[in-house]
């Protein structure tokens, strides 16, 4: 027996595939710039302050690099209507809010924003995820 899909849990998860694949190719442009540019430039306080989790622009920069790869893949999978891809996007997900909010005291904006999207992202998953999944 088939259940029936409410247009709006549909739409909910797939914004929240697309919002992965937009955090996953914002994630991959933080990471080049910093990967590429490094110093001052790209994020002035990485270097100037005493934060519990100290990492050079470079570290930075390869850390959003693979994490937004990751993010990326599991959107592709969400919009897929994978059942482990929307695992796989609530823990990306979840670390990647985690990873930006120690990116706060260096581009406060930039990870505001993205711990904004990862939690309707969060979101999305947990309550409509299963609504597109692939018969």
């Amino acid at each position: 027996m088939s259940q029936q899909r409410s247009g709006m849990a549909v739409g909910f998860t797939f914004f929240a595939s697309i919002m992965l694949l937009i955090i996953g190719v914002f994630q991959v442009f933080a990471g080049f710039a910093a990967i590429l540019k490094d110093g001052a430039t790209v994020y002035a306080s990485a270097g100037d302050a005493n934060y519990v989790i100290s990492l050079s622009s470079k570290g930075w920069g390869w850390t959003h690099l693979i994490l937004g790869i990751i993010v990326f893949m599991a959107g592709i999978g969400v919009l897929a209507g994978q059942v482990w891809a929307r695992t796989v996007g609530v823990i990306v997900a979840s670390i990647s809010a985690i990873v930006n909010f120690a990116f706060i005291p260096i581009y406060p904006f930039w990870a505001i924003v993205i711990i904004t999207l990862d939690i309707f992202v969060i979101w999305a998953l947990t309550v409509h995820g299963r609504d597109i999944t692939a018969d």
